[in-house]
């Protein structure tokens, strides 16, 4: 028995570590160009972008790059969720629907956010205010400048990278071969979407702790507010219900939000990602929109509430779009779906095929 219990334990091992090693390892870099000037009229004198990469740009016959897919994460994130398990592990692999064999897979921090340019860098609060618009510059100057990439297969984004998803679609409406947001809808943030987002920002600008950008430490107040705001925004009504089924699990789960995020959040890169969405409007010009897309949200998400009847009302106008709305259910993940691959891995196979050269 014991020899049975340690060659079970021993191939046990052995699958653990082969998945290890079938996991896709990124390569990762900096692209900088000088004197990059924002819609707004103000100017970085050097804009870095830290990106991560899986897999080898393919060239075709016309010597462009046939290949290259763009990830783009949401607000204040990073790249580097992409490489989660419930993404990467649904997407990247042999066979699967971005198998990094097979396709460039290119994964910004995007202005404001992970290693690139940042308040928190050095300027604080005097670090130029940026949107969307220069958000998606800096991602255009990082494909052309920096990779060489002209011509993309695929672009995802999730929450505000699917907002910046429709940016590009309208901005850039022949750069890419198709178009997945995920979680958010092609028009202004306002209503509930911008009361929290505005609640937010003057948490961490109320605390006198944070003497205009300046502060020595963290305006702890602040944040703590700034956090209780993420955690409603982001959780879904039918599993917290279910997990947080007595007022003891209730209280630890707030106070494990708080210890788990407060020690990653500065208050200026924070009040900067949430204010970016202030130029945010497509949806004047969404019958530029050329490349297949495929639209996804889901019913339990606070931020994109499906009863506001948004998705209706712009579909229409999209020539080529299929829209989704996954259904409420106890294993939902809310706003956060968007990273789930399983619940919308059958839609991006579906784009792939029909957005075929």
């Amino acid at each position: 028995m014991r020899r049975l219990l340690s060659a079970v334990c021993g191939l046990a091992v052995l699958a653990l570590s082969s998945a290890v090693l079938a996991q896709p390892v990124p390569t990762e870099g900096d692209f900088r160009t000088a004197d990059f000037v924002l819609t707004g009229g103000q100017r970085l004198d050097e804009l870095r972008l830290h990106y991560r990469t899986l897999g080898e740009p393919r060239r075709g016959a016309d010597g462009r790059v046939e290949n290259a897919v763009l990830l783009l994460h949401g607000t204040g994130g990073t790249g580097a969720q992409f490489l989660s398990p419930q993404f990467a592990g649904e997407l990247f692999g042999p066979g699967q629907p971005l198998d990094a064999a097979r396709y460039f897979i290119i994964m910004p921090d995007n202005l404001g956010h992970g290693g690139s340019s940042k308040p928190s860098d050095g300027l604080r609060a005097r670090f130029p205010e940026y949107g969307y618009a220069d958000m998606v510059e800096a991602q255009r100057r990082l494909l052309t400048e920096g990779l060489g990439v002209d011509r993309l297969r695929l672009i995802l984004g999730t929450s505000m990278g699917c907002m910046h998803a429709f940016v590009w679609g309208e901005a850039y409406p022949d750069f890419a071969d198709a178009l997945m947001p995920l979680a958010c809808q092609p028009t202004a943030i306002v209503g509930r979407n911008r009361l929290w987002r505005t609640m937010l920002k003057n948490a961490i600008r109320s605390d006198p702790a944070w003497r205009g950008g300046d502060y020595a430490e963290q305006p702890r107040e602040g944040l703590r507010e700034a956090v209780d705001l993420l955690v409603l925004a982001g959780g879904a009504a039918m599993p917290l219900q279910q997990d947080l089924a007595t007022q003891e699990a209730v209280d630890a789960y707030a106070a494990a939000q708080q210890a788990r995020r407060m020690p990653t959040l500065d208050a200026n890169d924070l009040w900067y990602q949430v204010n970016a969405s202030h130029d945010y409007d497509p949806s004047g010009g969404l019958e530029r929109i050329k490349a297949p897309l495929t639209w996804i949200n889901s019913a339990d998400d606070f931020i994109n509430p499906p009863e506001l009847g948004l998705s209706e009302q712009f579909t229409p106008r999209i020539a080529d779009v299929r829209y989704r709305l996954i259904p409420n259910s106890v294993g939902g993940k809310g706003h956060g779906t968007h990273t789930w691959a399983v619940f919308w891995k059958d839609d991006l196979i579906d784009l792939l095929a029909r957005s075929e050269r």
